[in-house]
């Protein structure tokens, strides 16, 4: 009797750990972010979100929570991806009953080197790392117990200075992968430092697209031309208030910007630029902000927002690091005629307070299928939801 107690009793305390243990492995890879009416609230103050400055008719909400949120992709069927700088890990992002806020966070992998990109093809996440793009097939199918990732190319540099990347498919199918200088100002004779390189989807084929581009975290194609823009960080420690960041146009393959030789189209290095002439590279569209870390940027092509705003370029600045006085934080909005900017304004702004405190960081932006616009922090883990009240 006693042993057959004992039995029992050992089954049943077997069960109890394997349930826990269980439970709690489950909770490593999903999360459920389904926000109650409270809850909603709740997150809306956490994140101090009463206090971020819209244009009129704009509102702004929580749409998950992910840590470190940094690129965004979004699928067909919208799965939203998320990279994740310095936490590891790459997350998916969904929201089943598609009413703004997101149901549940997956975690797809794990324990890489700052896989800040990603990009989504073909039922494919593409992920970048330090030196390699990654891939995880049919993950959308298998967010719950997704695959282990494949190889598909590793010959990027080592560096981990700018070595951080935003990816992104161009409309000629083939992945766009940025190289950023790996220090503040320097040069170097490999061509694949300070460029915007492509490879093919199977890896093959990789050469430099665009040159003499500093640092690169976000880029977009013209809805229209087809042609990409690219956001770029300037140089630092020049002072306060140069070189500004820039906001560029590489119409075709083969064009340089001008690092190291000259700063924000009119600047020469002190050191680089003897004997060049700034006439000699592409000039900016646009400079957009000194030390402001532009990063991520999308053409808005919803119907969602005023007619105004279409085919507009949004852009996050996650602000400054070392300038005296603290700038950006905050996303603003290019709008366009042809290829000139005929304005550029503030569109999101209140992460950086009055008192020069910091409550958030803005690093992507990502249109939604209903022309809703996320913003991911990365200062905060959240992934807010800006809309407009028509």
């Amino acid at each position: 009797m006693i042993d057959s107690f004992s039995y029992v009793k050992s089954l049943f305390i077997l069960f109890i750990s394997f349930t826990l243990l269980s439970a709690n492995s489950c909770k490593d890879t999903t999360t459920n972010t389904k926000a109650t009416s409270a809850n909603k609230d709740a997150l809306f103050k956490k994140y101090n979100l009463d206090k971020i400055i819209l244009p009129q008719g704009f509102t702004i909400s929580v749409y998950a929570e992910v840590d470190k949120a940094r690129s965004m992709t979004l699928s067909p069927a919208g799965t939203l991806f998320v990279g994740n700088k310095n936490g590891k890990k790459v997350y998916a992002v969904v929201d089943e009953n598609k009413d703004g806020i997101a149901d549940k966070v997956y975690t797809v992998a794990s324990g890489l080197n700052s896989p800040n990109g990603v990009a989504f093809k073909d039922g494919s996440l593409y992920i970048a790392t330090i030196s390699t793009i990654l891939r995880l097939d049919s993950i959308e199918a298998r967010l719950a117990n997704p695959p282990q990732p494949v190889t598909v190319y590793d010959k990027y540099p080592t560096d981990g200075h700018h070595g951080w990347k935003f990816i992104a498919f161009g409309p000629d199918g083939k992945l766009y992968v940025p190289v950023g200088a790996p220090c503040n100002i320097c040069e170097k004779q490999n061509p694949v430092y300070s460029s915007i390189t492509t490879i093919n989807t199977d890896g093959t084929g990789m050469e430099v697209f665009a040159s003499g581009i500093r640092n690169s975290v976000g880029f977009d194609w013209h809805p229209v031309t087809k042609e990409l823009w690219f956001t770029e960080n300037g140089t630092d420690n020049m002072g306060d208030n140069v070189p500004e960041d820039e906001l560029n146009r590489a119409p075709q393959k083969g064009m340089h910007f001008g690092f190291p030789y000259c700063h924000q189209g009119n600047i020469l290095d002190a050191e680089y630029g003897k004997g060049k002439n700034c006439g000699e590279y592409i000039t900016p569209v646009k400079i957009i902000g000194p030390h402001v870390a532009a990063l991520g940027m999308r053409f808005y092509t919803g119907i969602l927002f005023p007619e105004d705003y279409k085919h507009s370029i949004f852009i996050a600045r996650h602000g400054s690091w070392n300038r005296s006085t603290p700038i950006g934080f905050d996303v603003t909005v290019a709008k366009l005629n042809e290829n000139n900017v005929t304005s550029f304004t503030t569109f999101a702004s209140g992460w950086l307070r009055p008192d020069n405190s910091v409550i958030g960081r803005p690093v992507d932006v990502q249109q939604m299928p209903d022309g809703a616009l996320l913003v991911s922090d990365d200062y905060n883990g959240a992934i807010y939801r800006i809309s407009y009240n028509k």
